[in-house]
This record gives C-alpha cells, structure tokens and sequence, in this order.
C-alpha cells in the first residue's frame, strides 16, 4: 500500500511537472540569451487562448508584412467586449512590443507577464485589463539576425528596426505611411488604454542602471494628468521596482557628453508612441532597458516594470480615469494651447546617477582620441536633470476646423483617429481665420519616406468664405482636440503641413510672361496710388530688392488680383466663437 501511494505521488509529481513546463517560454528554455521569433511568439499566445478562459487572442488588421497584426487581452472577468469594459469602468493597459524588432526584450517579457497572470502566479487584477501586442514589427521580426544591433549585448538572434518597408514605425504614428501604423490606431482606438507602456532597449552612454524609463513629457501631457503622473505614478513605479533591487533612471539622453554634467528629459513629440498616445490622455511609458546589459536580466526588468504599472493602476484605476477626464476638460475652444515647447533651463532638478567614469584615450582604429567608460570606477553622483519644458508657441483653441472634402487623405485620418465631424448641407459663407505660409524650412535628406518641413511660420486674417456642400468640420469639443490641434495648426513640430500633406500648396501654378506683364504692372501702379507707394517703399527700404528689377516685377505681381489664391494658402480654417 505504501508503494503504491509513493508511486501515485511520483505519478503525480511528474504531471505537475509536464503541466508547468508545458508553458515555459523559449526564452526560458534556453540559456537566458534568446528570444523568441516571430512565430513562436504567436503560437504561445495562441496556446494560452485556447487553455485559459481569461485570455482572448484577436486579430486586428494588416501590416506591411503581409501579416496580420494581433492583439491578446487577459481579463479575470473572461470578458473581451470593450464597449462593455468601458462601461464597467475597468482600466485599461496596452503593451506594445517589438516596434524595434531588434530590442525584443519586451516581447520575451510579455510571454512571461501573461503566462504568470493565467496561472495566478502574481497579483491579479481586479480592475484592469491588460492589452499586449505581441509583436508590433512583424517585418522587422522576420528579418532575423545577429549583427545589426553591434553594440547590443544579446540574445543571440532579433529582428532588425526597420519595417517590412523600410520605415521606422516609432517615427510614423501622425503620418501614418504603413499598414502598421494603421492597424495599432484601429486598436487604441477600440481599447482607449489609460495607460500605454512601449518596451525599447537603448544605445547611448555606459552606466550602472539595467532599466531606464521615459515617461510622458509632464507639461505637455496636461496639467490635471501631468501632475498626477510627476507627483504620483512616477514616484510609486521607481520606489516600487527600488524594493525589487532595481534602481531606475530617466532615460540617459546625453550623447556627445557624458552623463554625469547632467541631461534632459526625452520629449516625445506626435511622431512617438508615446507622443501619439498622449493626445488622447493617455498616460505612456517608454521601457529603455540598457543593451549593455545581459538578456536576462533585462528581461527580468521589463517584466517587474510592467507589473509595477499593473499593481498601481489596479490599485489607483478610479484616480487615473478620473484624472484623464480632468485634463480633457482644460482644452477648450477659447483656451491657450501650447503648440511647441523649450526646456526650462531655469527649472533645474537634481537627481542621484549610478554611472562609470568616462575617459578618454588614443584609439585603435583612427588618429584620434576615443571615450570610453571603465567599468573599474562606477560612482554614484547627484547630477543636474532637466525636467521642465516651457511654451515657446501658444495659440488660441477655436471652435472648430473646417477643411474643404477635397482634401480626403488628411480627413481619412482623422476619421481613423476617432475624430468626430459634420459635414455641410449646403454652399454657405462662413467668417473664419485663414492662414498663409510665410516661411518654412526643409531636411535636404529623405527622413521616413518624407522631405520634412520645419520652422514653419504663417500669417493670419479674418475672411468670409465660401465653403460648399459636403465639406468638413471637426469641432474642438471632443476628446481629440489635442489630435487636432497638433496635425493642424502648420506651426506645430509634426502638423500635417510639415510631414507634407500640403506641398501642392506651396506649388504656384500660373505665371506670367514679363514682357507682356510690364504694361499691365505700370497700368495697376498708376490705378492704384496706395500700391504705387508701398512699391516705392519697399525699393528705399530693401536694398537687394532696390537693386533686382525682377523682384520688384514680381512684388507686383503678387500683389495683384491676377496672383493666385491657391499659392501659399494652408487649406484648413478656423472658426472662432
């Protein structure tokens, strides 16, 4: 009898044993230095939906790999309708991984952060669900290899940064080249994260810290949720992964200096994530973790980061959907809306910085000098960090934007983005101020399939203008008024205008032949004494314009009614109160 209950506890020990091990995920099967490919990901995934009731996988739109882009949800309540979730005033978290496909971290992380929450082995949430995508990057994840990342410190193999196009896909989130890109708005507009943690592995200077985090540009975020975020979120999650033995860091955005005479905060403009994701008040965290690290343990870092985010929104869900409502409220119609922003060189923190002593030496390779950091004189010193930005450009939110339907490809997106509209029902004259370009600048080098604009600067005035039946508006009184507001004012650092959805604007069309305009220019000077004086004007106060006729034939020329309307006029209007 005794032999046989020792033989059933054997029997039964090694089906324990054959249960665990069946969701042990590659990364744990190997030496603490691979990741998972693209494949083996989704078919983990797809094994932890078909075992457990609280985990749904879902497929949610193309990519520019041919692949389709999923998207996998754990809810302890087993329920996976969103308009239900909303309603029951759960939080909501989305993971995004593998955006660089060759930072992974994140991607092994995940793996382990769901697998642990289906088998209870860590607190489960009771009022969040968490939204992973598993690997946002498919294409880059396909094209598999050893050497791209040359200074990354495992695994063995990763993808590679660029997408199946080519395209960096943490720089495409307002233009939205790729299928990528739109298929993740689809998903964050179906879940409505209220927070959105994108997991990266940075180059950069040598220092002690396995994990550095960038978290969303306070100001720029909204007093409401900035605050709370500053004060509360960010204080919590580093004294939380303290009490793990993981000291943390803001992101070490020093690159021609060394870290120890201080840095700035990372801004994340519209292009980023995390910058995309803070129109909607959403509040975002980049995950650097150190790629001079070993594998292991940055996987392990990513993944008690993720838990800290889980543990306090659970705990706080109530405070932070409160707190996104709040700052929803603070962008109205009639309200300053700072469009860019300087850091506050007068707002200087200070902040304790575990690094290495960086030196510099003869090089090896060249005739000159080279830094490097001894890993011999680790130290740990209280260093200047620049935290706060201030407006260096405010305007006034208006009522509403109205773009002519023409213009379908900037409306397509903001229907995507979730940006509520009407459209006119008949020709109607409306007051609105209309802008001109004055100026602007251009990268001489493609950036993104784009030739940016920057530097960007207009005039305005009030006119009365016939719109007709079918075109746009977008009323500011929503949600997405910081969308708005950012792709399209042209001044803003990633408006529309700048990524070049208007540059068939800043075409003229039509000329004029200047043997043939010279007659008609005196008759115009000679009927218009006031255009005759402000010529006169120009030529004594512009000495290069004195001395080149053809400007000053041109001058005319844009000056009169024979110009153009369409040159230079930015083809979006605002309606004022």
């Amino acid at each position: 009898m005794r032999i046989f209950t020792l033989l059933c506890c054997f029997i039964s020990a090694v089906l324990v044993a054959q249960k665990t091990n069946k969701y042990d995920t590659y990364f744990e099967k190997g030496n603490g230095n691979q990741s998972a490919d693209y494949a083996e990901t989704i078919s983990y995934f797809k094994m932890l939906d078909a075992d457990f009731a609280s985990i749904e996988m879902k497929e949610m739109g193309l990519t520019d790999s041919g692949e389709p882009l999923h998207i996998v949800v754990f809810n302890a309540d087993k329920n996976f309708d969103f308009v239900q979730i909303q309603k029951e005033n759960k939080a909501i978290i989305l993971i995004n991984n593998g955006i660089h496909a060759g930072e992974p971290d994140g991607i092994d992380a995940t793996m382990l952060l769901f697998r642990d929450l289906a088998l209870g082995k860590i607190n489960i949430p009771k009022n969040t669900v968490i939204v992973t995508i598993p690997i946002y990057n498919i294409g880059g994840a396909l094209n598999r290899n050893a050497t791209s990342r040359v200074n990354q410190n495992g695994p063995e193999r990763y993808g590679f940064r660029g997408n199946a196009r080519n395209y960096d896909l943490n720089r495409d989130f307002i233009k939205s080249d790729t299928r990528n890109t739109k298929s993740f708005v689809e998903i964050f507009q179906k879940t409505n994260p209220d927070i959105f943690i994108d997991n990266h592995v940075s180059d950069g200077a040598d220092y002690q810290y396995t994990l550095t985090y960038i978290m969303t540009q306070h100001n720029k975020l909204g007093e409401s949720l900035g605050d709370y975020l500053n004060l509360e979120m960010m204080p919590y999650l580093i004294d939380d992964m303290k009490q793990k033995k993981i000291e943390t860091t803001p992101y070490v955005n020093a690159w021609s200096e060394t870290p120890e005479k201080g840095f700035q905060q990372f801004f994340e403009s519209p292009r980023f994530a995390t910058g995309y994701t803070s129109l909607f008040n959403t509040i975002g965290f980049v995950v650097e973790t150190h790629m001079l690290k070993k594998y292991d343990a940055r996987v392990k870092a990513t993944y008690e980061y993720m838990v800290s985010a889980i543990n306090f929104t659970d705990k706080y869900y109530e405070r932070v959907k409160q707190k996104r409502l709040e700052n929803e409220r603070q962008y109205a119609p009639g309200n300053n809306y700072t469009l860019l922003w300087e850091v506050d060189s007068t707002k200087v923190s200070r902040i304790p910085f575990m690094g290495f002593e960086g030196l510099r030496k003869k090089s090896d390779v060249t005739t000159g000098d080279r830094l490097f950091y001894d890993r011999k004189k680790p130290f740990t010193k209280s260093i200047p960090f620049y935290k706060e930005f201030k407006a260096s450009k405010e305007i006034v939110i208006p009522e509403a934007y109205i773009i002519p339907r023409s213009f379908w490809d900037v409306i397509d997106l903001l229907k995507s983005n979730g940006i509520a509209y009407f459209q006119l029902q008949k020709d109607t004259i409306i007051e609105v101020e209309s802008y001109k370009i004055a100026d602007y600048n251009t990268v001489t080098s493609a950036y993104e399939g784009h030739y940016l604009h920057r530097n960007t600067k207009t005039t305005s005035s009030t006119q009365k203008i016939v719109f007709h039946k079918g075109d746009y508006v977008f009323s500011t009184r929503q949600k997405g008024v910081k969308y708005l507001l950012e792709t399209l004012e042209p001044e803003g650092i990633d408006s529309f205008f700048n990524w070049n959805f208007f540059d068939t604007m800043l075409q003229q069309k039509e000329g004029y032949s200047d043997y043939v305009f010279e007659d008609l220019a005196a008759e115009l000077l000679r009927n218009e004494p006031k255009l005759k004086s402000e010529l006169a004007q120009k030529i004594k106060d512009d000495k290069a314009f004195a001395e080149n006729p053809d400007a000053q034939l041109d001058w005319v020329y844009k000056h009169s009614v024979y110009y153009e309307k369409a040159h230079l006029q930015y083809p979006v209007y605002r309606m004022m109160k």
